[in-house]
C-alpha cells in the first residue's frame, strides 16, 4: 500500500511548525512535500534588526532541509490549485512549470504587503516582508547618510538625512526604532555639515502608537520613540508619495528619499485562486483548520480566516503568534484525518502577551497579561525570541553580544537594487534578478493577473484571472506619480506585433517587453540617484538599455523609421523602466553575423522631433543619454520607441487614502 501524500504550501510560521508537526507524528509513514521559493524559514520579528545591523541576514534564517527531516523541499511558486484533481501547479525558480498530487493539502502561503491607493506610493515606497527588502533599507539608509555628508546643497542634505515610516504597528514601530539608532551612530562617527542630524517621521491613521497592544504599552514605546527624536504624528498619513518627498494628509510636504510603507499585510494573491468563499481575503476555515465541504485541504496561517472560539463571531487576526499555533494544530489534524496521529481538535488559543523590541535595552512588553518597560523589558523580549527561534539561538545570542560591545559597520553592500524589491509583489521573499521568471503584482480586485515572461525565461508561465474584490481598501493603485499612466494601462502597454515575419515581443529587433529598464530612471526611489550598469543609471555595454554590440538583428526597418511602425508614446514621451511591477530583462542571445556597416545602437530611437530621454528618443542637437543614439540614420536597436505623434496617455486620478491595517506580531 503506497503512503498518503501531504502537500504543504508556503514555510512561514504556519507552513513551517505544520510540516515539523506532520513529520514528527507520521514518522515516514507519509510522503511530505513542502513547496516553497526559498530553502529557509524566516524569523520575521527579528528583521528589523537585520535592517539596522544588529544581526547578520543567516541569523533570522533556519534551513529547511537541515531542521525538516522527512520532508521532501521542493523550491517553487504555487501559480494554482486544482481542488477536483488534487494538484498543485507551481513554478521553479529558473521559470520552469511542475506539479504535485496531494492526498492532503495544506495551505499556508502567508502574506504580501498591502498597498493603498494613494498616488505614487507603489513606484517610490519599499515594503519590509521579506529579507531582500531588509537588506536593501539597510544599504540605501546608510548611502543616504554617506550622500548627504558630501552634498553641498543644505535641502538636498536635509532631504536625504529625512526617513519616512508610514505604520506604527509592531513592524512600523520596530523599523523606526532600530533604524533610528542605526543613522545616529552613522552620524557620530561622521559629522554632517552644519551639525545636521537625521530626522525620523512615523507615521499612521489610527490615534495612538501600537493601536493592538494595552494602552500602557502603548505609551512606553511612544515615550521611547519620542526621547530619541522620532517625530510621531498620529491622524496623518501619505497622501501622495513623489521623488522628491511626501505630501501629508495634512498638507505639509516632506522632503525626502525614503518611504518605508509597514501599514499591514493582506493574504497571498494564490488565495482567490482557490476559488472558495473567503472572508477578506482570507480563505474560511472551521475550527478544525478545514475548507468547508474539502476534507482533504486544510489552511491555517495568514491565508485563513480561523474562527475565535475565545470570541465568537470573530476571526483571529494575522499575527505570528497564531499562524505558529495555528500550524501545530494544522499538522495533529492532517495525522489525524490520515489514522496516523491523535484525534483532530479545533483551534483555541490563550493569548500570552505581546512584546515590541525598540532597540538597545528598551522594549515594551506584557507577558502574562504584566506590563514591562525598560531594561526589564527589554530581556523579556529577547529570551521570548531566542526561546521562539527554531535554530541559530547561540548565533543570534552572540551578535547580541557583539553589537552591545562593539562599533556596529556602517557600510553599503549593495546586493540588492531599487527595482529588485518593488513594493507591489507577490513575491515579498524574493529579489528580482535580470532575466530571472517572475510572479505577477500582488493585486487584489477584478482585473486579470497576467505574467509576462522576460528573455530567457519560460514564456509558458500562468495567465490567471482572479476574483473579485475581497478588500477595497487593500487594492493597490496603479497610477504613479503627477499624471503618469500606470504599468498596466493603455497607454503604457506596447502593441503586439503582427504575423509575416514580424519580430515579437522581447526579441532583438523587436518592441520591448512591458515595464523593461532602459526607460526612465527608476521611480520607486524617492530622489534616489540610479547606479551605474543599473535600471535608469549609465549601463555597460552589450546589456540590456547599453549600448549593445554591432551584430544586432536587422531583419525588418525598425519603429520609428520609415518604413517602419510607431510604437505607443508613454506620458512625457518616456519608455518603460525597471522598478515596481517592472521585471528586468535578461540576456539576449545573437545568432545573425556582424555586419560591419551597422552602427551601435541601444534602446532609444532616432526621430530628431522626439524629445531625449533614458530610453527614448534622442535629438541631434541634445547630447546623448544612456542608450541613445544621435545619428538620425541609425536603426533602433531592441528599446522601445516613441512617436511624437501618438498621444499621450491621460494620467491616473488620485486615489484616496483608507485606513491603515495592522501589520504581523511581532511575537
Amino acid at each position: 500500500m503506497s503512503r498518503p501524500r501531504v502537500v504543504i504550501v508556503g514555510a512561514g510560521f504556519a507552513g513551517y511548525r505544520a510540516a515539523r508537526t506532520l513529520a514528527r507524528l507520521t514518522r515516514n509513514r507519509a510522503d511530505i512535500t513542502l513547496l516553497n521559493p526559498t530553502d529557509y524559514f524566516l524569523y520575521l520579528p527579528l528583521l528589523p534588526q537585520v535592517a539596522a545591523g544588529v544581526l547578520e541576514a543567516r541569523r533570522v534564517t533556519v534551513s529547511l532541509p537541515g531542521t525538516l527531516r522527512g520532508v521532501r523541499l521542493v523550491l517553487g511558486e504555487a501559480d494554482g490549485v486544482d481542488l477536483d484533481e488534487r494538484t498543485v501547479h507551481y513554478s521553479d525558480p529558473e521559470g520552469g512549470a511542475g506539479s504535485l498530487r496531494y492526498d492532503r493539502l495544506v495551505l499556508a502561503v502567508g502574506s504580501v504587503n498591502k498597498l493603498l491607493p494613494v498616488p505614487g506610493v507603489a513606484e517610490h515606497a519599499h515594503g519590509f516582508r521579506g529579507l531582500p527588502e531588509a537588506l536593501y533599507l539597510r544599504d540605501h539608509v546608510t548611502r543616504q547618510v554617506e550622500l548627504a555628508a558630501a552634498e553641498d546643497d543644505p535641502g538636498r542634505r536635509a532631504a536625504r538625512c529625512t526617513f519616512v515610516v508610514v505604520g506604527a504597528g509592531y513592524t512600523g514601530t520596530e523599523v523606526a526604532a532600530h533604524l533610528q539608532m542605526l543613522t545616529d551612530r552613522l552620524v557620530r562617527r561622521r559629522s554632517l555639515p552644519g551639525g545636521l542630524r537625521p530626522r525620523w517621521l512615523l507615521l499612521d491613521v489610527a490615534p495612538r502608537v501600537l493601536p493592538e497592544m494595552d494602552e500602557r504599552l502603548s505609551r512606553t514605546a511612544d515615550r521611547v520613540l519620542r526621547a530619541r527624536g522620532v517625530d510621531v504624528r498620529m491622524g496623518t498619513s501619505v497622501k501622495e508619495a513623489t521623488r522628491e518627498g511626501v505630501l501629508l494628509t495634512d498638507g505639509e510636504f516632506v522632503a525626502s528619499r525614503t518611504l518605508v510603507w509597514c501599514v499591514g499585510v493582506r493574504p497571498d494573491p494564490l488565495v482567490e485562486a482557490v476559488g472558495q468563499p473567503l472572508e477578506r481575503g482570507r480563505l474560511i476555515v472551521d475550527p478544525q483548520l478545514q475548507l468547508p465541504g474539502r476534507t482533504d485541504v486544510f489552511a491555517c496561517g495568514d491565508a485563513a480566516a480561523v474562527p475565535d472560539l475565545e470570541r465568537p463571531g470573530s476571526f483571529t487576526p494575522m499575527t505570528a503568534q497564531h499562524a505558529w499555533r495555528q500550524g501545530r494544530v494544522a499538522g495533529e489534524n492532517v495525522a489525524g484525518s490520515l489514522g496516523l496521529g491523535r484525534r483532530r481538535r479545533p483551534y483555541r488559543h490563550r493569548d500570552l502577551g505581546f512584546a515590541v523590541d525598540l532597540g538597545g535595552a528598551r522594549a515594551a512588553a506584557n507577558p502574562l497579561g504584566v506590563p514591562l518597560s525598560g531594561p526589564a523589558a527589554g530581556v523579556v523580549t529577547r529570551g521570548y525570541h531566542l526561546a521562539a527561534l527554531p535554530g541559530n539561538r547561540i548565533r543570534v545570542a552572540a551578535d547580541w553580544l557583539l553589537d552591545a560591545v562593539l562599533p556596529r559597520q556602517g557600510v553599503q553592500l549593495g546586493l540588492v537594487r531599487s527595482w529588485s524589491v518593488p513594493l507591489d509583489t507577490a513575491s515579498p521573499e524574493l529579489a528580482r534578478v535580470p532575466g530571472g521568471p517572475d510572479r505577477p503584482s500582488a493585486r487584489t480586485g477584478g482585473e486579470p493577473m497576467t505574467h509576462e515572461s522576460a528573455p530567457g525565461t519560460d514564456p509558458g508561465r500562468r495567465t490567471a484571472a482572479e476574483p473579485g474584490k475581497t478588500d477595497p481598501a487593500a487594492e493597490p493603485g496603479d497610477h504613479g506619480p503627477a499624471g503618469e499612466p500606470g504599468d498596466h494601462g493603455p497607454a503604457a502597454e506596447p502593441r503586439d506585433m503582427g504575423p509575416a515575419g514580424e519580430p515579437g515581443k522581447n526579441q532583438p529587433g523587436g518592441e520591448p517587453a512591458k515595464r523593461q529598464p532602459g526607460g526612465e530612471p527608476a521611480r520607486n526611489q524617492p530622489g534616489g540617484e540610479p547606479a551605474r550598469n543599473q535600471p535608469g543609471g549609465e549601463p555597460a555595454r552589450n546589456q540590456p538599455g547599453g549600448e549593445p554590440a554591432r551584430n544586432q538583428p536587422r531583419e525588418e526597418p525598425p519603429r520609428n523609421q520609415p518604413g517602419g511602425q510607431s510604437a505607443r508614446r508613454r506620458s512625457g514621451g518616456e519608455s518603460a523602466g525597471a522598478g515596481p511591477g517592472r521585471p528586468a530583462p535578461g540576456p539576449v542571445r545573437r545568432t545573425d553575423p556582424p555586419d560591419p556597416a551597422a552602427p551601435a545602437g541601444s534602446g532609444g530611437t532616432t526621430d530628431p522631433a522626439a524629445p531625449a530621454g533614458s530610453g527614448g528618443t534622442t535629438d541631434p542637437a541634445a547630447p546623448a543619454g544612456p542608450g541613445g543614439t544621435t545619428d538620425p540614420a541609425a536603426p533602433a536597436g531592441p528599446g522601445g520607441t516613441t512617436d511624437p505623434g501618438a498621444p499621450a496617455a491621460p494620467g491616473d486620478p488620485a486615489g484616496a487614502t483608507g485606513p491603515a491595517d495592522r501589520p504581523n506580531a511581532s511575537d
